[in-house]
């Protein structure tokens, strides 16, 4: 399987990170998979109560 990231660069798919984010640069394209080691989850909200109210900080948008 070739994977790679929305770049073009080589990706190993981190299977503890599941993703679905496709216009994310680090998504790997072939599997639904972060190509990261790790990733940042942080909040836009002063008191975080839903799902919603969370980001992965460490998102980056595919050109």
């Amino acid at each position: 399987m070739n994977n790679c990231t929305n770049e073009g660069r080589p990706c190993t798919p981190n299977s503890s990170i599941s993703c679905t984010v496709t216009s994310c640069a680090h998504h790997c394209k072939d599997v639904d998979r972060c190509g990261l080691t790790s990733i940042q989850v942080g909040t836009h909200e002063a008191n975080p109560a839903m799902d919603q109210c969370t980001d992965c900080q460490s998102f980056k948008k595919y050109r």
